[in-house]
């Protein structure tokens, strides 16, 4: 039998953190938020049940510490922790620290995440199973600096661990790689804790589309059909359309059926959202699959 929930703690900070500790009063769950010293006025803290501070220093140091997050849990009677969207919502090392210390993780197991949250593994997991993925290439800045120049520019620099925007960047030329590659990684290591990036053909014009995919622990899985985002402005979505205004039902099968395909492969439990782009001829790819709650 499962474990009943009735405290959580939320790792995160922000609307996010609001949002969960809404519903989870809602539901009558008592809350607990973690601030560092810089968030100790914050609402989300004014807004839970028990409050735990994380000291002073950097992201690393607070919202990324996973022993400090795990001991709180455990100090504040926790059943739960809600990781929200960023920091360590797709870091299987937390979930698997939840697991181990009979903490309930709200997401994934940890082997889903180690699966499917890394972008580089997704793609390799996505071609195994013979979905179609955009060219790209990982490494070292140096190994990537010489692979770029084997993609036609511009090309897209991204974050292998993370979402949201963070640590993704537009290249247009192979002088500015380098540099980009850098700033990349810095980014990415300060969002996620993880600083790898890797480099990928850059599609003009996409349409984005995307498929919600639910899974439990008994190898059902569901898809709630899709929804196009491709109106956006600095990589989050500003609309989200569903249907989609420019899949024929031929192709809206085949992107649903590739989305349980993907799921169905990892075992994968709860709620994810796998992500295509659709090219101006019609050609559909595999983006990556968020192991965790929707951003937007």
């Amino acid at each position: 039998m499962d474990k009943l929930i009735r405290k959580i703690l939320v790792a995160n900070r922000g609307e996010i953190a609001v949002r969960i500790l809404r519903t989870a009063n809602r539901l009558g769950i008592a809350t607990v938020a973690v601030y560092p010293e810089t968030d100790r006025e914050a609402l989300h803290v004014a807004r839970a049940d028990e409050s735990y501070a994380l000291g002073a220093g950097p992201l690393s140091e607070t919202y990324l510490n996973i022993e400090k997050l795990i001991r709180i849990a455990m100090q504040s009677g926790a059943d739960a922790i809600h990781p929200g969207y960023g920091f360590l919502s797709e870091n299987p090392a937390f979930a698997k620290a939840c697991e181990d210390n009979g903490i309930i993780f709200i997401g994934p197991s940890s082997v889903s995440i180690e699966a499917i949250g890394n972008k580089i593994r997704s793609r390799e997991i996505a071609r195994e199973l013979g979905i179609p993925v955009t060219t790209s290439f990982e490494g070292s800045v140096g190994d990537l600096e010489k692979k770029g120049k084997l993609l036609p520019y511009p090309v897209l620099i991204k974050a292998a661990a993370g979402g949201g925007g963070k640590g993704m960047k537009i290249v247009k030329s192979p002088g500015e790689l380098k540099a980009s590659l850098e700033s990349a990684g810095r980014e990415a290591l300060n969002y996620f804790g993880d600083g790898t990036v890797y480099i990928e053909q850059y599609l003009e014009e996409p349409r984005h589309i995307e498929v919600q995919v639910i899974g439990d622990r008994h190898g059902n899985y569901i898809h709630l059909f899709e929804r196009e985002c491709t109106i956006q402005r600095r990589h989050q979505k500003i609309i989200e359309e569903a249907p989609s205004s420019i899949t024929n039902y031929e192709l809206r099968m085949t992107i649903w059926d590739a989305a349980i395909t993907i799921a169905r492969k990892i075992g994968y439990v709860n709620a994810g959202t796998v992500e295509f782009l659709v090219d101006r001829d019609g050609k559909f790819y595999f983006l990556e699959m968020n192991t965790r709650i929707q951003v937007e």
